[in-house]
């Protein structure tokens, strides 16, 4: 009797093992990089503003006035090389060329870097102003995500195609300027006269700033230690 009723729960034990059982783990584990899976890449963008001109009225309008220089802001602070003025041709091309080649240098943008000419076609009269900048984004991540799979079923423990996007997006979002991602920014010329100042010190054996900041801290400390005994 004893017999019949172990029997069955033996077996049943059996299955609930072999259901227990994980898939195949032969090689090694797998890891999901985001970085290598979904890098950011940067590419050019060519960024324009188009404004009406008048040769008879002052120049801009105020709210073409504001776009403008919202727009030169841009450009200082991640524009890449020049910065294009394109007129339509006409009697009063040179006109707007100089207006617009003044203002600019107002707003700080070096002469060498401005550019001008005309257009063959005077399309709508507009004076086309241009630059180039770099924007990031993300690849191998489709917009919303993708759910085409039931990722419920995970025994694998696989990723979604998309992890780690979100991330990867938040952190080519916080760039100031993709530029940085391509190539390093210039540093600032070194003061000299500090330079030669502190060399001086140094090889009259004198003590520099940074070594007397030192050792004030190091008073300071032996300071506090004797204190606390």
């Amino acid at each position: 009797m004893i017999n019949r009723i172990f029997r069955p729960l033996a077996f049943a034990t059996l299955l609930l093992s072999g259901s227990c059982a994980g898939p195949d783990t032969d090689g090694p584990p797998n890891f999901s990089d985001p970085v290598q899976n979904h890098p950011i890449a940067v590419e050019p963008d060519f960024h324009t503003i188009r404004l009406p001109f008048s040769a008879t009225e002052a120049g801009l309008m105020p709210d073409d006035a504001a776009r403008f220089s919202v727009f030169v802001a841009e450009y200082l602070a991640s524009g890449n090389g020049a910065i294009s003025i394109s007129a339509p041709p006409g009697s009063s091309a040179n006109v707007a060329i100089g207006y617009f080649g003044e203002r600019l240098a107002q707003y700080g943008v070096p002469r060498e870097r401005i550019l001008v000419g005309t257009r063959n076609e005077p399309g709508d009269g507009k004076v086309e102003i241009g630059y180039m900048a770099y924007k990031a984004h993300v690849e191998n991540c489709t917009p919303g995500g993708d759910w085409s799979k039931d990722w419920s079923d995970t025994v694998d423990n696989q990723p979604t195609p998309n992890f780690g996007c979100a991330v990867q997006s938040n952190m080519a979002a916080q760039l100031s300027d993709p530029r940085d991602l391509v190539q390093p920014r210039t540093m600032d010329d070194p003061d000299a006269v500090r330079r030669n100042a502190m060399m001086g010190h140094y090889e009259k054996g004198e003590i520099t700033q940074a070594d007397k900041h030192t050792a004030d801290k190091s008073v300071e400390q032996s300071g506090q230690s004797s204190e606390i005994q």
